[in-house]
């Protein structure tokens, strides 16, 4: 295991007039890239008592920003990521929350800054660029800041970013991941993403890199690729982008993945360089999947994990996705793959704690080097979190016989109507695969006569159409009265997340609000 700055600097000694980063007609050479990087350092390090400061950036994906962040790491401290879209008072809250001390933030922003800056104690404020703000300016922040690169001591379990997850009712919670468990997840990846040597590598980051698509450039530039920056994941340009620059790897949320697929439908490009298409931090729809390998080959590549183990608990390769040449059985692609060799991963029982034999349903929790400290200035979360050196990741599923893991749905997410346990993505994967459905969220609804009843909230594709009936009867043939949904609703969008995930949290509301009763 080794310091998390550590990825960018084998790439940049092993290539370091290679491409790290391309941007629009820009490119940045390792050695340039790694020189600012301790530019930001040294300058950090100025700062009396700097390691394990809290530093925030916000800004749109770009490399400059992302160089920041290799700053922050090369000089000790924790990164503080923040979305760029999330309301000025939510980011505000959560650097006040996690201590953040400086924030970097890109030019475009400023007005949002001046409202987290009247919300934010003894902040310190660098601009990526020139605003109309009197903070200074990253060229002359850096003026006498030297290129020498710093040597700073570090533990394993030093803290080196605090990620927000959950917060929608109430404090958002801090993950802090370490050296530790980035590491373990970089090893992960390096074992799940496989290229001989001489391949050329090239990574797009479009998903928002504050989150999963960020961590998951370190193993392009452990090898010394190229990591390929959109400011946001649009499929017209990230279809351009893998055409242009040859592509070879790239994450997206599900979402992303149907809108992208339709436009290659309407317009193909040559998706040929594209070796490995990750997708995550959601369930995908098995029919949207076949269509995907149908369009773009065996290149899809699941990836399981949550912040508090990092994107890499469990893995389905392209090889896996593929059973005879055709797609695998709803059975194997349904699955998140197997553990990753670095962790261990048991189901157990969420009532005993008993670790389940295959086939039965619990809790999933995993134990091993890719799991996170704790959550930040929060040891009663923690301690429920992690317990006995397991982390409970309160998602439910199980193991198959072959080792499989089958992720069934969070636990805060089971509906029991009239006694019985129902799990909505089993419901979604038959509505789903309907041609004309773009995306739906199927939740518990109060109901007096069944405790909670199943409803489904369904988004079109813009153009096509479905009756209720038609959808309801697929679920009546497939899932049995009791699972189908006892109603229907169609909507224009669903609620997303600055990342792009289904907001099931605000679809539940709509029927909740009112009662007393947590949602």
């Amino acid at each position: 295991m080794v310091a998390v700055i550590d990825f960018f600097d084998r790439g940049w000694a092993g290539a370091p007039d290679a491409a790290a980063f391309v941007a629009g007609d820009e490119t940045w050479t390792y050695d340039r890239a790694g020189r600012l990087s301790c530019q930001i350092a040294n300058a950090l390090l100025a700062t009396n008592g700097f390691a394990g400061t809290k530093v925030a950036v916000l800004a749109p994906n770009s490399p400059t920003a992302w160089i920041c962040v290799l700053g922050i790491w090369r000089a000790g401290g924790v990164w503080v990521p923040l979305h760029p879209d999330n309301p000025a008072d939510d980011n505000a809250r959560l650097m006040q929350r996690f201590d953040v001390d400086l924030l970097f933030y890109a030019p475009e922003l400023a007005e949002q800054v001046e409202s987290i800056r009247s919300q934010t104690d003894a902040l310190d404020l660098v601009a990526l660029g020139g605003t109309a703000n009197s903070d200074p300016v990253l060229s002359d922040w850096l003026a006498d800041a030297p290129e020498p690169r710093p040597e700073v001591p570090y533990e394993m379990d030093d803290t080196v970013m605090i990620a927000s997850t959950g917060g929608t009712t109430g404090e958002p919670k801090g993950v802090m991941n370490t050296h530790r468990s980035m590491s373990a997840m970089v090893a992960h990846q390096l074992l799940a993403l496989r290229y001989d040597a001489g391949d050329d590598i090239v990574n797009l980051a479009a998903a928002p890199m504050t989150h999963t698509a960020g961590i998951l450039t370190l193993q392009t530039s452990a090898r010394g690729g190229t990591v390929v920056i959109l400011p946001r994941a649009a499929v017209e340009e990230i279809l351009t982008a893998i055409e242009k620059h040859r592509v070879t790897e790239l994450f997206l949320p599900p979402t992303v993945v149907y809108r992208l697929l339709a436009a290659h439908q309407e317009r193909p490009r040559d998706t040929s360089s594209l070796r490995y298409l990750l997708y995550g931090a959601a369930p995908m729809s098995v029919e949207k999947l076949r269509q995907g390998i149908a369009a773009l080959g065996p290149v899809f590549t699941e990836g399981y994990g949550q912040m508090e183990a990092p994107a890499a608990i469990s893995f389905l390769t392209p090889a896996e996705h593929l059973e005879g040449g055709e797609p695998a059985t709803d059975a194997r692609l349904t699955s998140c793959g197997r553990p990753f060799p670095l962790v261990t991963v048991t189901v157990r029982d969420v009532d005993t704690d008993a670790v389940l034999p295959a086939g039965e349903t619990g809790e999933i929790c995993v134990r091993g080097d890719l799991v996170m400290k704790g959550y930040y200035k929060a040891p009663e979360q923690t301690a429920e979190a992690l317990r006995d050196g397991w982390l409970r990741t309160g998602d439910l599923g199980h193991l198959d016989a072959d080792g499989y893991l089958h992720l069934t749905d969070r636990k805060k997410d089971v509906i029991i109507s009239g006694g019985f346990n129902v799990y909505p993505s089993q419901v979604e994967q038959v509505i789903w695969s309907h041609p004309a459905v773009e995306d739906c969220v199927v939740i518990g609804a109060p109901d007096d006569d069944w405790g909670e009843r199943v409803v489904a909230v369904v988004e079109l594709h813009p153009g096509d159409s479905a009756t209720a009936e038609e959808l309801l009867a697929s679920c009546r043939a497939a899932l049995g009265a009791v699972r189908t949904p006892k109603e229907l609703r169609f909507v224009d969008r669903l609620p997303r997340s600055v990342n792009g995930k289904v907001l099931k949290s605000e679809v539940r509301a709509e029927f909740w609000a009112g009662l007393n009763r947590a949602i």
